[in-house]
């Protein structure tokens, strides 16, 4: 037996250290919040992806009485731009996050269900996609999807 050292990178940065376009994207999805259905958790979250061409969709959480019929915001987002877009692939996807008292402090992180969507669209369109995860304290700023879904499962693995 043998171990295997799984590395990545993470960049935790401040507003101030983003680029203008990140700064945009991040605040978009912050006020995709506001359009959250969150009768049951009171957790609001909002997401923003940008495309290729540079159209930006967002998103927003919403739920449901039945538990599963509800969606995230991330795949909200990612499927309005898709439904709207096909062609066009994802460069960047920001995700922020807000509860009953305000903004999170630390960055929220996508479910299992919403990296597994993310990471078929760079699956898809063979380019990276860029993650933004907002924080009032920093933001994280991960490079590609891969990075939040190690081991991954892909179209690959199918053949």
């Amino acid at each position: 037996m043998r171990q295997v050292n799984i590395t990545i990178n993470i960049d935790f940065c401040s507003m101030e250290e983003l680029t203008r376009d990140e700064r945009e994207l991040i605040q978009m999805a912050i006020d995709a919040t506001k359009n959250s259905y969150a009768k049951y958790s009171k957790f609001y979250v909002g997401a923003a992806v940008r495309l290729e061409d540079g159209q930006v969709f967002i998103g927003a959480n919403q739920e449901n009485a039945a538990f599963p019929s509800g969606l995230c915001a991330e795949r909200t987002a990612i499927f309005s731009a898709q439904a709207n877009s096909p062609g066009q692939a994802i460069t960047t996807l920001a995700v922020a996050a807000r509860n009953n008292f305000g903004p999170l402090d630390n960055p929220v992180t996508p479910c299992g269900g919403c990296r597994q969507v993310m990471l078929e669209m760079e699956d898809r369109y063979q380019r990276d996609v860029k993650v933004l995860l907002y924080g009032k304290k920093g933001i994280y700023r991960v490079k590609s999807v891969k990075d939040l879904l190690p081991l991954s499962f892909v179209d690959a693995n199918m053949k």
